[in-house]
């Protein structure tokens, strides 16, 4: 089979008896980055030496079938560098081709980002969505953090400290100034902060510079009953800034619960 191994966010000390076991017997072992597999093995006191692969971001599709063989006749351990496989890192390409082939993947749980940021934040756990990476460009940003701005559920981003002064900005203008939010950065580490305040706040304070591995955790936003005529400004406000009508059209819907044919034809005729 194949085994999904989460591995330390940043204490060692949060790896489990579980992982320990399992690196100990591991004859394969398909690592996001095989010196980080070895020297964790190292740290935890592992003696064993399996068999590495390489199965990170860029070839992780190619690779997938090889790995996938290799599990019919004995068990390979995933490993990324850091949490849970296939979350925001390398292996769902290997799960939906092992899936196919109908090879069973199971999992060794332990340290999460997304949990532990969500945890800690303050903000309601009831409900939330990982919306994985913001994307990088400031336009595409922008557009992306607008279609999920009516969203009611506590929503966990990751982020780069060099992009977060920026996204945090662009999230105040999309979202609200006053919309809580909150930054945990360098989680389980030596130097870990738990940043709170709105939204204009933090991005004042990460205005100077910010280190570290950075979750950010966001209000949901209020309940309100968006009519088609405020839907269709919103499509409108989206497109004069340069964003496709049909696309816009379907973020908004997406967001709001409104038709998108209606909102679509609504801005046609607006124009």
């Amino acid at each position: 089979m194949i085994v999904l191994a989460a591995t330390p966010i940043g204490n060692l000390g949060d790896a489990s008896t579980r992982l320990v076991q399992a690196l100990e017997n591991a004859e394969v072992i398909a690592a996001e980055d095989t010196r980080t597999a070895i020297h964790l093995m190292r740290a935890l006191g592992v003696e064993n030496r399996p068999r590495l692969i390489a199965l990170h971001e860029h070839n992780e599709r190619e690779k997938a079938h090889e790995v996938v063989e290799l599990a019919r006749a004995g068990d390979v351990l995933v490993l990324t560098d850091a949490g849970m496989p296939a979350i925001s890192d390398p292996g769902f390409p290997l799960v939906e081709a092992a899936s196919a082939a109908g090879v069973t993947v199971t999992a060794i749980p332990g340290p999460s980002a997304v949990l532990t940021a969500l945890a800690v934040s303050g903000l309601p756990t009831d409900r939330f969505t990982f919306e994985g990476f913001l994307p990088r460009k400031g336009g595409d940003r922008r557009k992306f953090l607008r279609s999920i701005s009516t969203e009611r559920r506590t929503m966990v981003f990751f982020e780069s400290p060099h992009r977060l002064a920026d996204s945090l900005v662009d999230l105040a203008a999309e979202f609200g100034a006053e919309r809580r939010v909150v930054v945990c950065r360098e989680l389980t580490k030596l130097h870990e902060e738990v940043k709170r305040g709105t939204a204009a706040e933090l991005a004042a304070w990460a205005a100077d510079g910010v280190r570290g591995e950075i979750c950010v955790v966001a209000e949901g936003a209020e309940e309100t009953e968006v009519d088609l005529a405020a839907g269709v400004a919103l499509v409108l406000a989206a497109v004069a800034s340069g964003d496709r009508l049909k696309d816009t059209a379907a973020d908004v819907a997406s967001a709001t619960g409104l038709s998108k044919r209606d909102l679509y034809e609504g801005a046609l005729a607006a124009r």
